[in-house]
């Protein structure tokens, strides 16, 4: 699979627009739960809602 890097700019309100062949590509759909939150080394993490439940069920952990 080709990954394409995204340079992404974060608007004035704290938006940030992904492109859909990004989401796409990491298998999330327009209208899909995720959860959002930060690694603590600046990146962000998005996970598919039920994948992240699953995860924290199973092992405790995001």
């Amino acid at each position: 699979m080709i990954r394409e890097p995204a340079e992404l700019i974060i608007a004035e309100d704290g938006r940030l627009l992904l492109p859909l062949g990004l989401l796409a590509e990491a298998g999330l759909d327009p209208g899909r739960a995720v959860l959002a939150y930060s690694s603590g080394d600046g990146r962000i993490i998005l996970h598919r809602a039920e994948d992240a439940t699953r995860n924290l069920i199973e092992r405790g952990e995001l």
